[in-house]
């Protein structure tokens, strides 16, 4: 635990029902890592990610998700939008 009393899950807490910006490792026969922007409804000690209102922008493309669950193996890190 962090001296101050924080712990880097109460970041993602204040960030609970927020827009968050996630990247996720390549899969497959991507070379760079993705990008996925959601509104983060909730979240465990391994990081799986559920979130809400998903989307991806690659190539000046949107791909909407709707909702969705990252696996916190996934995970490369996590950013309020």
């Amino acid at each position: 635990m962090a001296e101050d009393g924080k712990r880097p899950l109460d970041a993602l807490e204040k960030a609970r029902d927020k827009r968050i910006i996630v990247k996720v490792k390549p899969q497959g026969d991507q070379e760079e890592p993705r990008e996925i922007v959601g509104t983060l409804n909730a979240f465990d000690l391994h990081l799986n990610l559920w979130l809400e209102d998903a989307e991806k922008n690659e190539d000046g493309k949107t791909t909407k998700f709707g909702t969705v669950v990252i696996r916190g193996d996934n995970v490369l890190f996590v950013s309020p939008e």
